[in-house]
């Protein structure tokens, strides 16, 4: 979590929200890092962890990530946790939880749905004070300059 961390504090280098996430392989190695880019690459979808799968997958050559770990700092939201059940990761790890959009049991769970073929173990809460203090601080400033 912690190299999660360090990639959401690049990302408001941006503007950008101040999500962070790593992809572990089976072994515990990073895969792959990612942080939000929306701002700086005019992307909607450039979340931490949709960047951060597709590095993995093409790292890997495939897009399956079987085993594979995603740490990230916010609960994902519903297109990132669709994303992780599609690339069949195997485990999420997350910081804080999110009220308002978190889709991995705050507002929705896609990712324990049992309509659907897969659903990865998540793990939620790690250092969710730590992650939540960059975000309150973040968007604290915000309201400050704007």
């Amino acid at each position: 979590m912690r190299d999660a961390l360090d990639e959401a504090t690049l990302a408001t280098r941006t503007s950008d929200v101040p999500v962070g996430c790593v992809l572990l392989d089976a072994d515990g190695e990073v895969l792959s890092r990612g942080r939000n880019a929306r701002e700086a690459t005019a992307d909607p979808t450039a979340h931490a962890e949709v960047l951060a799968i597709r590095a993995a997958a093409a790292a890997r050559g495939t897009w399956r990530l079987d085993g594979c770990t995603l740490v990230v700092t916010l609960e994902p939201c519903t297109m990132c946790a669709g994303a992780l059940v599609l690339a069949r990761v195997a485990r999420v790890v997350f910081g804080a939880y999110d009220d308002k959009a978190g889709a991995v049991g705050s507002l929705w769970d896609v990712v324990r749905d049992r309509r659907l073929n897969h659903r990865p173990e998540v793990v939620g809460g790690v250092l969710a004070e730590e992650c939540g203090a960059l975000l309150r601080e973040f968007f604290a400033a915000q309201r400050r300059s704007g």
